[in-house]
């Protein structure tokens, strides 16, 4: 079957269109739709939200929000959670938390879906890194294992349960074992 090539868009008209379910992506002149997320990687995703909220939050250090359109550098990614520092957090003029978002996060957290491209979900955490972003993880529930990307250092595989997370500078505090994350997989495991 010959496929018809597809008539890329500029970054503009891509940010114009509505919103899909589940959310697209702008890359390289390309509509991407991310997979819809499923039971391991909704779990995972709420878990490391509530997890880093409850530690950086309140002190003001930083605020994890998960499925967050960011938009810089020429893309447009939905990071299954992405940590700002406090003082880089978008902000409305009445001080509200704003709704655009024309910034890399601190920290992006992919998980991976059944059947999505690793090299895709590399790539986008890549491209933060490249912005200044200070770490990226990309989580394989199906694996059990993180591969850890701190900024301008070799990626880190982590595979055995006592591992403990490399965290981005600015979140000392928090500290993680790969069984700690994936154990919350199971219900009423805290």
């Amino acid at each position: 079957m010959v496929q018809a090539p597809q008539k890329t868009i500029t970054l503009d008209e891509f940010l114009q269109l509505p919103e899909t379910k589940p959310a697209s992506e702008y890359i390289k002149g390309a509509i991407l739709q991310k997979p819809m997320p499923q039971g391991k990687h909704s779990k995972l995703q709420g878990r490391l939200v509530t997890v880093a909220n409850d530690i950086a939050e309140k002190p003001q250090i930083a605020l994890a929000l998960p499925e967050l359109r960011c938009t810089f550098g020429g893309r447009s990614i939905v990071p299954d959670v992405a940590i700002f520092v406090w003082n880089r957090i978008p902000l409305d003029a009445d001080g509200e938390i704003a709704n655009t978002f024309n910034a890399h996060p601190d920290w992006t957290i992919e998980i991976l879906s059944p059947a999505q491209s690793q090299t895709k979900v590399t790539n986008n955490i890549l491209h933060c890194l490249n912005a200044g972003c200070q770490m990226g993880w990309l989580v394989d529930p199906d694996e059990k294992n993180i591969l850890a990307y701190p900024a301008r250092q070799q990626p880190i595989s982590l595979q055995e349960p006592t591992d403990i997370l490399p965290m981005p500078n600015f979140m000392p505090e928090m500290q993680l074992t790969l069984g700690e994350v994936f154990g919350g997989l199971k219900p009423g495991n805290i």
